[in-house]
């Protein structure tokens, strides 16, 4: 597989851009732009990141409680800053529930270490959610290599929303009366 090509590929899928919060070894805030992030369970509830080996952040959450600061639309130098790139101005910190987060973000997710896997030349670290903070400010986004806006004409789609949906998270995936396990419809 070409790794271009892949990345390609990848770059296709729009995200959030997030911020993956934690202490250092020595006790320090310390963060790294990551845009893998993703919901993995509401019970137990559960939200996942995943980083690189090499990344700093990646030995510094072995075992230890972090945040996941979904960055906002005006937070374009904080993403920056946490992807290499240090702003003039460090971005403002304050005290999370399980671990530093980053004043300002839309949504702060804080966890607690529940399990790690192997993902190749990434590490998938799953954390038990413990606290959550939410706002109304717009998420920043990245899709095709490029950090992106939810235009105020377009932030919708049109049609129905999740509610018209089989897949709405408040009315699960079935209605509990008309659902049967495949093996007892085949045989019914």
């Amino acid at each position: 597989m070409d790794s271009r090509e892949l990345r390609n590929a990848f770059g296709g899928f729009a995200t959030g851009v997030t911020v993956v919060t934690c202490d250092s070894d020595e006790g320090q805030a310390h963060g790294a732009t990551v845009n893998a992030f993703t919901a993995v369970s509401l019970d137990p509830p559960l939200a996942q990141v995943t980083l690189g080996r090499t990344s700093k952040a990646c030995q510094f959450l072995d075992g230890q409680s972090f945040a996941i600061n979904v960055l906002a639309s005006d937070q374009l130098d904080v993403a920056w800053h946490f992807a290499g790139r240090p702003a003039d101005e460090p971005p403002a910190w304050a005290d999370g529930p399980t671990a530093p987060i980053l004043a300002g973000a839309a949504t702060t997710i804080s966890c607690r270490p529940w399990r790690t896997y192997d993902g190749g030349d990434h590490l998938i670290v799953i954390g038990e959610v413990e606290a959550v903070e939410l706002t109304e400010k717009q998420p920043l986004l990245f899709f095709g290599g490029e950090f992106r806006y939810l235009s105020p004409q377009q932030d919708r789609a049109p049609g129905i929303h999740w509610g018209g949906s089989i897949d709405c998270p408040t009315s699960g995936w079935f209605e509990s009366a008309s659902f049967s396990p495949l093996a007892e419809a085949a045989h019914a």
